[in-house]
């Protein structure tokens, strides 16, 4: 009787905090039993045709493998790619959109701008909402927030009329200067929930009011587009956790590296269009502070993409005009450069008889052809197993098996139509995906005016470790760092992510002592807003407000975003914003005019509620002997070699080893190429460092 009393109390201690992240191909599970300090992690194969499935069954596999107790997650966070796959594969709702007559041209304008301007054949992407479903309302407020003519509510009656009849779900309202004063908006908006409440709404300036109309229309559409999708996913979700007796609040990582409840996540949809993707990167900075490392590149390999980002003195980089398929996003987010290049993309022969990799890609089904699910054409992962470097254990937690037969299958049948061995063909599918994952990493570096030569390369996700040695090789950069459990790092990402908030307001006026009480006004309301949105999130401990303005020299047609201190505001020290600008001016353009006119475009205020403290003990490192699982044939490019298997498991702190070789863990396969020195630190990474 004691021992069953026992148990049961120490049943009743147990506290799990579980992060989830939902990619192309994989569900991501990480699950700390905080009492003991014992990390569980897991994948499971997406469901497309019922999203949200496969989470109960990685809790029911979590369950019986690791003991999880859902009735005693007391932290449940998720991240998800149904947003950013609802505007890619364009199956949003119908939309109408209704803007200030004569302006029923704003989306398609845009910014007059190519995608690509040296391309002959080069277009515009059609727009989310098509030109027949804009109208335009007689309407008209000045800059300055006075109105001159007020909303014409037959106007808008009838366009309501119109919107339903053309087969319209939702609403956007969008007008001139709403930045400066909202109520026109607020005016329609409620006129239309009366008129059609069974048709949802968004006012650009409720999304994200700042200035410049097609960037404030563009967002509230994204918002708009994927709401019903992601609305009805989330609820799906709370049921199902609820049905589990999960009695954590359900949370969501956001595109700015973030969390906030599900309930927001429903009318705030567009701020969780990047959840994935920057989770990964929240979880690789968490990773790359624990390690030391000061200087990371990230390296995000699914089944569909390549993701890349830069963790700089340990924390992401962030900024506004991320790319959403073909559709900027302008609010905050970490920045994050894809490819669609990952270990499902699908390699293949145009009629020029050129061999090209992606960017369509297998998913989770039917997979790559090594899966045995049905897959046919040639992938990265098939080449993978062409070559040798994969298919020597089970994948994914034992949910997949290597079909080494098939990868040859379907990489022999466009060997014969390149008239080259299938070995040489697998290789010559591997080193175009590292080539185009080469391209992008240039551009990103040069963007960001770095040398990634003084960077080291932390690549995660199932696709991360099988090519980003290749890549690092051949970036120049001389340290590779691969996380314990790479396949998870954005699951990770969620367990370790603070709430954050981002809050914004334009007050476009010159830099001057007479402006700052409207500055200092405007931090205040944003704090105040700020607070109360972390109350409403849970959160009752201290609060961490981090304040910058969007400013440019006059006459200038964009700004910059310049980190200001309150203090400066508290006590009227022009001079210091003044110089925080001129700095920041001079470190992204190299120039600055200390005599320019200053103009203050836009206040921005960053609200940060710490998450919780976690921590993964350090072992001391030891010297023993590395001793082989076995020795495999790998086709490296230049011929067959033998080289060692390793499996993660039996690599402790300070054990070393020299490539090329193969080291196998439970939720990925890390290939490591010739020339290069291994070592597991004490954190349990493995840390890859190749001659200069």
């Amino acid at each position: 009787m004691d021992g069953a009393i026992a148990a049961d109390e120490a049943r009743n201690e147990t506290d799990w905090k579980v992060g989830v992240d939902i990619g192309g191909t994989f569900i991501d599970f990480c699950a700390l039993e905080t009492r003991t300090g014992r990390l569980a992690s897991l994948k499971v194969l997406t469901t497309p045709e019922d999203p949200g499935a496969e989470l109960m069954t990685g809790l029911t596999i979590l369950a019986e493998r690791e003991g999880l107790d859902p009735t005693h997650m007391t932290r449940f966070v998720h991240g998800t790619t149904v947003g950013i796959n609802t505007i890619i594969q364009r199956k949003g709702a119908p939309l109408a959109l209704f803007t200030n007559a004569g302006f029923e041209d704003v989306i398609e304008l845009a910014r007059l701008r190519m995608p690509d301007m040296y391309s002959l054949f080069c277009s515009r992407p059609d727009p989310l909402i098509s030109r027949d479903m804009v109208f335009g309302i007689p309407a008209r407020m000045r800059a300055d927030g006075n109105e001159s003519q007020a909303p014409d509510m037959a106007a808008v009656e009838r366009a309501v009329a119109a919107a339903k009849a053309n087969g319209a779900q939702g609403i956007i309202v969008s007008f001139l200067h709403a930045w400066r004063n909202a109520a026109q908006e607020a005016s329609v908006r409620a006129a239309i929930a009366r008129l059609a409440p069974d048709l949802f709404v968004f006012s650009s300036a409720e999304v994200w009011p700042v200035i410049r109309e097609y960037e404030r229309s563009s967002t509230a559409i994204l918002n708009g587009y994927v709401h019903p999708r992601v609305s009805g996913y989330l609820t799906a979700l709370e049921e199902r956790l609820k049905a589990r007796g999960v009695p954590a609040r359900p949370m969501l990582t956001k595109s700015n590296g973030g969390l906030m409840n599900a309930a927001e996540g429903k009318r705030a949809c567009v701020n969780m269009l990047l959840s994935g993707t920057a989770s990964g990167v929240i979880g690789a900075s968490w990773l790359a502070r624990q390690a030391g490392e000061d200087k990371v590149l990230t390296l995000d390999i699914g089944g569909t993409s390549a993701d890349f980002a830069l963790i700089i003195g340990g924390e992401p980089q962030f900024g506004t005009g991320e790319l959403i398929g073909e559709f900027p996003l302008h609010i905050p987010s970490v920045s994050v450069s894809s490819i669609g290049v990952g270990g499902g993309s699908i390699a293949s022969v145009d009629a020029q008889g050129v061999l090209r990799v992606g960017p369509e890609s297998a998913g989770s089904t039917p997979g790559p052809a090594c899966y045995g699910r049905g897959g046919e054409q040639a992938t990265v992962t098939d080449a993978m197993v062409v070559c040798g470097w994969l298919g020597h254990s089970e994948m994914a937690y034992g949910q997949l098996r290597i079909d080494t037969q098939l990868a040859h299958r379907a990489v022999g049948d466009l060997a014969a139509k390149l008239g080259r061995p299938v070995e040489q063909a697998a290789q010559a599918i591997l080193g175009i995906a590292v080539s185009e994952m080469f391209v992008e990493v240039e551009k990103l570096a040069s963007r960001a005016g770095v040398d990634l030569r003084d960077f080291t390369l932390m690549p995660f996700g199932g696709g991360g470790p099988m090519l980003g040695a290749f890549l690092a090789r051949e970036l120049g950069m001389t340290r590779v760092l691969a996380p314990r459990r790479p396949g998870v790092v954005s699951a990770l990402g969620g367990l370790v992510a603070d709430l954050r908030g981002d809050f914004i307001r334009t007050i476009f006026s010159p830099l001057s002592g007479a402006s700052l009480p409207a500055i200092r006004e405007t931090f205040e309301a944003l704090a105040r807003e700020g607070r109360d949105w972390l109350a409403a999130q849970g959160h009752d401990a201290a609060a961490e407000l981090n304040l910058s303005c969007d400013m440019r020299y006059v006459g200038q047609s964009y700004e910059i975003e310049v980190v200001l201190s309150p203090d400066w505001l508290s006590g009227g020290n022009v001079a210091a914003i003044e110089q925080a600008f001129h700095l920041t001016h001079e470190r992204l353009y190299d120039f600055h005019d200390p005599d320019g006119e200053i103009e203050l475009v836009n206040v921005r205020l960053s609200v940060v509620g710490a998450g919780p403290a976690l921590s993964f003990p350090e072992i001391d490192e030891i010297e023993v002997p590395v001793v082989p699982a076995r020795r495999l044939p790998v086709y490296t490019g230049l011929g067959v070699e033998t080289v060692d298997l390793h499996d993660r498991q039996s690599l402790v702190p300070g054990s070393t080893f020299h490539g090329p070789a193969v080291v196998v863990q439970e939720d990925t396969t890390f290939a490591i190429p010739a020339g290069a020195q291994a070592r597991v630190d004490r954190h349990l990474n493995l840390l890859l460092t190749f001659a200069e």
